[in-house]
């Protein structure tokens, strides 16, 4: 059986998956891996053959699969030094190895009950809940019985935030560095658009605005910035033009500090927790080329990755359900429980939809 939501501490666990959205390993699988994430959704062969050019600038893959396999690796260590000795295994919905032959060769062995962790801090349709369904479908279609639970969202955990705070403290210490006043320099903190529909049945923007506040709570704290508030836009919307996504988008965001007097941002991609795709096309390189004709300079922050403290941050969370140990949360929100079914609803066409990485 599946129980994505959990309860307690669980001392059992015979294996951890790495549950995340997949992407090409080369130029043969794009077309099969755009195909598999617009299944149901009528998209013209044209913008996929759009979408697979974007691909062909980076060598035809994304770099979503070795940035997972890091991470595993890196918090295989972590958990070894805490006394965790669980396997990890790599699960996608999109691309191999998928989520579905994972658990369903877990289930095969004989191995559960099973801990997912999933690639996205937040809660929503898209970061959550379509990873417990991932997780339900996979477990349906398994030849033996095997129980599955996700970890909690944790875009408050002190890890997290503090990764991100690291990440951006170098990006200003390298501006001091090239004689740039960085206590004035503006921080935008970016996150994926969803449709605003979407956004309304679930704690999604305001989840995201909570770890902005954090992290520039902190980063005043340090004496790293003077900024005053949270700066949040949006990137990687897709779609028909007439639906309304979150907004603003970051090149009209971009624009609207050129015209203010900023001469330098730094772009911090708090939304995601790897530079994969969405990062190094949507932000280096669409952002990036915008930037460049207005006339701004652009500094992009790394996303967490194996960041050490974001690496403890996911140990913990295991821990968290291997050991019972006290959940971790900063802020005024506090924990989130894992999400129950009636969690951030969304149209059934979107099950299996979500904009390529």
């Amino acid at each position: 059986m599946s129980s994505p939501a959990g309860t307690g501490a669980r001392a059992d666990y015979g294996a951890i998956v790495l549950q995340s959205f997949g992407g090409p390993n080369g130029p043969d699988d794009v077309m099969g891996f755009l195909q598999n994430v617009t299944r149901g959704r009528n998209v013209p062969s044209d913008r996929l053959a759009t979408v697979a050019e974007q691909y062909a600038l980076f060598g035809g893959k994304s770099p979503i699969n070795e940035l997972n396999l890091q991470l595993i690796d890196a918090l295989g260590v972590e958990l070894a030094d805490r006394g965790i000795d669980i396997p990890i295994h790599y699960g996608n919905r999109n691309w191999q190895p998928y989520l579905r032959n994972t658990i369903g060769q877990l289930a095969a062995d004989g191995i559960s009950p099973v801990l997912a962790v999933a690639t996205s801090a937040y809660s929503g349709f898209s970061s959550c809940r379509q990873y417990l369904l991932d997780i339900e479908d996979a477990v349906a279609a398994a030849s033996a019985s095997i129980e599955v639970h996700k970890v909690r969202p944790f875009w408050n955990h002190p890890g997290f935030i503090e990764a991100n705070v690291a990440h951006i403290g170098a990006s200003l210490q390298h501006l001091g560095e090239a004689g740039v006043d960085t206590a004035d320099v503006p921080i935008v903190f970016t996150a994926h658009s969803i449709p605003t529909a979407m956004a309304a049945t679930s704690d999604y923007e305001l989840q995201l605005g909570d770890a902005a506040t954090l992290v520039l709570d902190r980063l005043r704290e340090l004496a790293l910035t003077a900024q005053g508030s949270v700066d949040l836009a949006f990137q990687s919307r897709s779609g028909p033009p007439q639906v309304p996504w979150l907004e603003p988008d970051i090149s009209d965001r971009l624009a609207e500090l050129r015209s203010s007097g900023a001469e330098t941002v730094l772009v911090s991609p708090i939304g995601f927790i790897s530079d994969h795709m969405e990062v190094v096309y949507d932000l280096d390189t669409l952002a990036a080329n915008r930037a460049s004709e207005l006339g701004i300079t652009m500094v992009r922050s790394s996303t967490p990755g194996t960041h050490p403290s974001f690496v403890a941050a996911l140990a913990s969370l295991v821990e968290e359900r291997v050991r019972g140990t006290e959940p971790l949360a900063l802020g005024e929100l506090g924990v989130r429980k894992p999400c129950g079914r009636e969690c951030c609803p969304a149209p059934e066409r979107q099950r299996t939809s979500s904009r390529p990485i």
